[in-house]
Order: C-alpha cells, then structure tokens, then sequence
C-alpha cells in the first residue's frame, strides 16, 4: 500500500495537468472464483465465498476536450475450500490470499453542463499475494497439516485483461462523486482445479464509487 501511494504521489509530481487523487470502494457483482460440486465421491469437492469489498487508491490526469487517464489500486481478498474422502482418508483445506488489480483506462465525459456522464476502457493486471494452503490429512493412525504459499491449484500468479466501464461524474464543491460499473474480461486465470471443479472466473464485474480531490475536468 505505501509503495502505491508513493507512486501516485510522484505521478502527481510528474504531470503539470490538473490531477485528482482519491479513494476507492465498492462491491464485486460476480464470484472471483467458480465452483462445481464433484460428480463423483472420489474427487475433491470445492467451496468459495466471495468477500464483497474491493478497496484503494485512485488517481486521475485531466486532459483537454473530456477526456482522462485513470489509474487505480484496488484490493480484494479470496478464499476457497476443498475437501474429499476416500475408504481410509479425509482430506481438507482452505486457502487464502490477496489480489491487487491495477487498472489503467482512458476515460471520455460527455460536454454536459452539471453531472457529467463518462465511459472508459482499458487494461487491468492482477496479481496475487499472501498466499497460503493449510492441508489436513486424517488417516486411522492420526492426522497431519501442512501448510503451503504455493497452492495445488493456482495456474497464474499475475493476469491480465480488459476492462471497460461507464458512470458519472458528480462535482460538489472541491470533490468528485464518480460511481461506476465495471465489467473485465481476463485473458487468463489465477486458479483452475486439475479436474475443473474450480477456476477463475474470468468473466467479472464490480460497482465501484470513486472520491477523488483536486483537479476539474475540462
């Protein structure tokens, strides 16, 4: 978090165009990641649940006729579960983690006097953090845990994608109210389980609202 404020911080250095720099929060629409139930007693049956907050820095570059660059940091977290049963064997583990996604769009606002509403486009990465797998395995002559930063299923630590989305852009005084809905489609994915009862969904939108300060659209 603090090397992404310094970063934004220099940017703002940097750019003698009007910037604004902010905060922001919303709630995923969709599940970061999917899961089927197992069609069989000896495969592996995964759980997911969704936390609903994405949260971070923003800033913004104002350029001339409407138009914007945005960069965003926003954080989420996710977990999953897994578990199965053989004649002589209980297995079960849960992982969790950390996801930044860094979206960089150029935005359009519409010439309309007050609020003002815009689209934007463009690309996003996402990388994970924190990683960590704790397996349990209970046999009749007792029970072992390990614990992992690598988990069995993860298939990507970075992905890419793009991202498109639309709102308004809500002046009041000395700040701006932008909320928004964001739809991105990743090329790729983080987790994909070898029997493709979990995966990345690849497919995923957010409402998010943005308050940012400084600067005015032009």
């Amino acid at each position: 978090m603090k090397l992404v404020l310094t970063l934004l911080l220099a940017t703002v250095a940097a750019f003698a165009q009007p910037i604004a720099v902010g905060v922001k929060g919303g709630v995923p629409l969709t599940d970061f990641v999917n899961t089927v139930t197992s069609p069989s007693p000896d495969l592996d049956s995964f759980g997911a649940k969704t936390n609903r907050y994405i949260v971070g820095p923003t800033a913004e570059l104002y350029l001339p006729g409407g138009f914007g660059v945005e960069f965003d940091a926003l954080y989420r977290h996710l977990n999953y579960n897994v578990h199965g049963e053989l004649v002589d064997l209980i297995t079960s583990g849960r992982t969790t983690g950390n996801a930044w996604e860094f979206p960089l769009l150029a935005k359009y606002r519409l010439p309309l006097p007050g609020i003002k509403p815009f689209v934007d486009g463009g690309v996003s990465f996402d990388t994970l953090g924190g990683l960590k797998q704790t397996m349990t395995n209970v046999l009749p002559s007792g029970a072992t845990t390990t614990n992992s930063s690598h988990p069995v299923e993860l298939h990507h630590n970075t992905i890419y994608g793009v991202a498109v989305g639309g709102g308004l852009d809500v002046h009041l005084a000395f700040l701006h109210l932008l909320p928004e809905i964001r739809y991105t489609r990743w090329a790729t994915e983080h987790f994909r389980d070898v029997n493709d009862l979990l995966h990345w969904n690849q497919n995923q939108a957010e409402f998010l609202l943005g308050i940012t300060f400084g600067g005015t659209a032009r």
